[in-house]
């Protein structure tokens, strides 16, 4: 089967990496200039390094059908400057995922495709979708919605280590960023992480950085920049989260049981 997946950040791609080893043709889109702090896992890193690998699972930079057609023959996935989505209207997937992870629908119709799942709040299955898939940490975490809507958007992070927002780095204005530490690195309180227009973005507690924009994106004020791990694993940082991995397992689960309604 085909599988459009819009969005290519570290959930989009966890679930990526779910289907491509069950042996789901997958092409991913995203923006000219990625967002995924998270970039180590995520293959919208491809847009900018031309390639990504996760967990021995590689995406390749395509800029037209001839060279998407290649990546896929290669047994790779396909990653596409695409914020539309437009090349489903050429390639004609089986499936689209909407895992944008924007909280909001920002133009997926239930039509796109003869099955279209939703990742996360803003969608509701039976209208804009055929099934949402839960994103909110916690008991629910993975759950396949075929009626409704996820958990909405509450505007806090997830609890790890005892902590929620405060392991959010955010920009302190708004202007360009550049890194001051690598994803990988162990930092305290007051560690000093990056800078917008020389200003410095510092982290708020103890643990390793987990994620990190890449150097020289525009950002607005009050953007995640990044986000800092108390569970100190840098191991984690290249791996899988276990919430993008229950998301894959929902995004399958879904798929499997569509097809079969279907036929």
């Amino acid at each position: 089967m085909k599988v459009l997946i819009k969005g290519a950040g570290d959930l989009a791609s966890g679930i990526a990496c779910r289907l491509h080893q069950c042996g789901f043709t997958i092409v991913m889109t995203d923006l000219t200039v990625p967002t995924a702090v998270r970039r180590t896992v995520a293959f919208s890193r491809a847009i900018y390094e031309q390639t990504a690998e996760i967990e021995g699972t590689t995406a390749e930079l395509c800029r037209d059908m001839a060279k998407v057609e290649a990546a896929l023959h290669r047994g790779n996935i396909a990653v596409v400057v695409d914020p539309e989505a437009e090349i489903r209207r050429e390639w004609k997937p089986d499936v689209v995922v909407d895992a944008i992870i924007a909280k909001q629908n920002l133009g997926t119709s239930i039509h796109d495709a003869p099955i279209v799942i939703a990742v996360g709040p803003g969608f509701t299955a039976g209208e804009d979708c055929h099934c949402v898939i839960e994103t909110k940490r916690g008991h629910y975490l993975g759950r396949c919605i075929y009626q409704g809507s996820a958990i909405p958007n509450s505007g806090i992070p997830g609890n790890i280590g005892g902590y929620t927002k405060e392991r959010i780095l955010r920009a302190p204005c708004a202007g360009r960023f550049a890194p001051v530490v690598q994803i990988g690195d162990m930092v305290e309180p007051g560690d000093i992480c990056g800078t917008v227009d020389g200003i410095p973005m510092r982290s708020q507690i103890p643990g390793v950085v987990r994620g990190l924009l890449q150097s020289g994106v525009p950002v607005t004020e009050g953007m995640k920049l990044g986000d800092v791990d108390p569970r100190c694993a840098p191991e984690h940082c290249h791996t899988v989260s276990d919430k993008a991995r229950a998301i894959g397992g929902g995004v399958l689960e879904a798929i499997l049981h569509l097809d079969k309604m279907i036929k």
